[in-house]
């Protein structure tokens, strides 16, 4: 049964009268195509970020940007993470070099406890991984601009804090928006105030991280492992140097996949906010980016 079945839902290309179009479920929407539908009241992201979609010169400012906060994509993201920091904590890279190698050389990970993994980004994914990481008893740390308070984390705010944060960071998790102050966030000069043989995870955006720094940083051992889910050209390029690299992991953007069973719900209820006058609880602050 149709969610809001006198809703009227048409590709992009397939619309005859741009005066018609009052809202646009968008993910990369065409360069300047928003700002060509004089009645737009609404756009939603499809997806957790919007820089997709404030990447568009041309986007018409006075109309409200909401981004898609579900449960689902919450708890898959968290899945991930969780995964990931129990892969480089337990040092299952190592031994998958091992066994390509032949080799058997056990070794004992330290307590979670005595583990310091840093979440860069404490928005709604990046609290929920935090929060689960604490439950599984690491010492979890997390940054974000402005400050925040979480059970069990301890907090750093503001560029200031940033190197402090770093320092203490064993396994670091990149879970920030992509705006002009993230972008390159992951870099050299941030990998060389981490602990050496540090570890990172990135489910933030590709642009995050600077790849010759991060190559650089394997190759000198500043960095021991990284697992890459974005990348700035997706997909990777055949013959890019991460495909092969026996420390890198990667994975196809699929930490939080769109799951149109619950997305539908979320957008649904954001279109019955849209006809009831418009309030959202997720809308964007298009000077922050997020």
């Amino acid at each position: 049964m149709p969610l809001m079945p006198d809703l009227t839902l048409l590709p992009w290309h397939e619309v005859r009268d741009p005066a018609e179009v009052d809202a646009a479920l968008c993910w990369r929407p065409p360069e300047g195509w928003l700002a060509s539908l004089p009645n737009l009241r609404l756009v939603h992201s499809l997806g957790a970020g919007v820089d997709h979609i404030l990447a568009d010169k041309d986007y018409p400012a006075a109309v409200p940007l909401v981004r898609l906060v579900d449960p689902y994509m919450t708890q898959a993201m968290t899945e991930y993470v969780t995964f990931q920091v129990l892969r480089l904590h337990l040092g299952t890279p190592a031994y998958d070099r091992q066994q390509r190698a032949g080799r058997w050389e056990p070794h004992v990970p330290p307590r979670a406890a005595h583990r310091r993994v840093g979440i860069l980004g404490l928005g709604e994914l990046g609290a929920a991984a935090a929060a689960a990481l604490v439950a599984l008893g690491f010492d979890v740390a997390g940054w974000s601009r402005t400050a925040k308070a979480l059970p069990g984390v301890a907090c750093f705010a503001g560029g200031e804090a940033l190197g402090e944060f770093l320092a203490r960071t064993e396994i670091l998790v990149c879970l920030l928006p992509l705006t002009a102050a993230t972008d390159g966030i992951l870099s050299a000069e941030a990998f060389a105030r981490m602990p050496r043989g540090a570890g990172i995870i990135n489910v933030g955006r590709g642009r995050h991280l600077v790849e010759a720094d991060l190559l650089s940083a394997l190759e000198a051992g500043q960095l021991s492992e990284a697992v890459l889910d974005v990348f700035p050209t997706e997909p990777l390029p055949a013959g890019h140097p991460f495909w092969t690299h026996d420390r890198i992991v990667v994975t196809p953007h699929v930490a939080a996949l769109t799951n149109p069973e619950t997305a539908s719900l979320i957008v649904a209820e954001n279109l019955r906010r849209l006809a009831a006058g418009g309030s959202w609880p997720d809308r964007v602050d298009l000077a922050s980016g997020y």
